[in-house]
């Protein structure tokens, strides 16, 4: 097992870099218990940082399953008020929250994909107002991972269990920089780097996207105004934080109704205790109106049929081939990895803070102006060696923005 000094080190990164807790704040924290003895570091350092509470959500992936496979339909689709009410409270309190993540990617592999569908759209109703603490930016979150068995298992097949959850650690670990002297440092450089890459984008400006791969050939307008971003955020009341860690990205929003062409994945989605694999997508004018999948179409079509902003885009991310992630060799089955190993794009909601003034927009002001709105939000990849990306000016000049995977334009400052 990783030590107890590196998991001591990851912990503090998470609370420092990942949500930049602050004195007499609350803390929530989603964790699975299989991992209770990094989470209890986590609870004791927060609270030797100033926390005021930590509150703790367990997750279980046995007991999920059980309740999958015996509850009936009104019990799955009904989403309980009080955990929509906790999570606003924390919300209204400027709590942060911290993000484990570390499911079997096969969890609900054997579940009517209908009823998984039923329960993912109760709770992303129940929890509206809840997102939009966090897809503006109006509190800091955080997402990271640990190793679980399972999930341990399902990227290392050959090993034990055990053993599998350290080749897992030693992965996650070096990821995300903890093996280095000092990780605080060590993200504060990473991002300055993908500040330097968001501001060089937001300089060109770009009025369309053209995206070429083996299966993909894509255009994809951007909104007017729009905003790329990447490495750490800002709240609104300019508390700096990392939604994300690992992250390798600069991301902004497409146009909802101007993405047309197909585009094809590049490793599995992971999506609600189901994978979907070797799938794409054809758009018209912004929404999904064909796709085919080799595994998983039933979870996917579920996916697109979750609302209507779900078969239209939220996000496009650019990711070098040659980002930590990717070149570890490993596909994690968890997005928060997979994602920061190369380009990728997303299903349903956009960030609204990826447009100028956008958090101020009503969901009107928001439509007007390109930016989709739905109960989901779905990164899926779409990026690789073979990918070359191209920047459209609004005077109709082109230049590379990617080739062969890789940053073609100077990002580096």
């Amino acid at each position: 097992m990783v030590s107890q000094q590196t998991q001591e080190k990851y912990a503090e990164l998470a609370l420092r870099t990942g949500v930049n807790l602050e004195k007499n704040q609350a803390l929530m924290v989603n964790a699975p218990i299989e991992g209770a003895d990094f989470t209890k570091i986590v609870v004791r350092k927060a609270y030797e940082m100033g926390a005021k509470n930590v509150h703790i959500n367990w997750v279980d992936d046995e007991l999920t399953l059980l309740k999958y496979e015996n509850a009936p339909d009104e019990v799955i689709t009904n989403y309980p008020e009080w955990r929509v009410l906790l999570h606003d409270n924390f919300a209204e309190d400027g709590g942060a929250v911290l993000n484990i993540r570390s499911t079997n990617p096969d969890l609900l592999k054997d579940i009517d994909p209908t009823r998984v569908a039923k329960a993912n759209k109760a709770a992303a109703q129940a929890m509206k107002n809840f997102r939009q603490y966090t897809m503006n930016d109006r509190i800091a979150w955080s997402i990271i991972s640990i190793p679980t068995g399972d999930w341990a298992q399902k990227i290392f097949p050959e090993k034990s269990r055990e053993d599998a959850v350290e080749s897992l650690w030693e992965a996650i670990v070096k990821i995300v920089r903890v093996d280095q002297d000092d990780p605080v440092a060590a993200w504060d450089a990473h991002n300055a780097t993908l500040k330097t890459a968001r501001e060089v984008l937001n300089k060109k400006n770009y009025q369309k996207l053209v995206f070429k791969a083996p299966g993909t050939e894509l255009e994809m307008e951007l909104p007017e105004g729009h905003i790329w971003k990447g490495g750490s955020a800002e709240t609104e009341g300019g508390v700096t934080f990392n939604p994300n860690m690992p992250t390798e990205e600069v991301f902004s929003m497409p146009h909802k109704y101007g993405v047309n062409g197909t585009v094809s994945s590049t490793k599995p989605l992971n999506y609600g205790g189901s994978l979907i694999d070797n799938f794409s997508l054809t758009f018209k004018d912004g929404k999904v109106v064909d796709y085919q999948a080799e595994q998983g179409g039933d979870t996917l079509k579920h996916l697109l049929d979750t609302d209507d902003g779900a078969r239209r885009l939220g996000e496009v991310a650019l990711v070098p081939h040659e980002s930590p992630v990717s070149q570890s060799g490993l596909i994690f089955y968890n997005t928060l990895f997979d994602e920061n190993a190369s380009c990728h794009i997303a299903l349903g909601k956009a960030y609204p803070t990826n447009l100028e003034g956008g958090s101020a927009m009503d969901e009107t002001q928001l439509d007007k102006h390109g930016v989709n709105d739905s109960l989901t939000h779905v990164d899926f990849m779409i990026g690789s060696e073979e990918l070359d990306i191209d920047g459209v000016k609004a005077d109709g000049t082109t230049e590379a923005v990617f080739r062969n995977g890789t940053w073609a334009l100077n990002v580096k400052g």
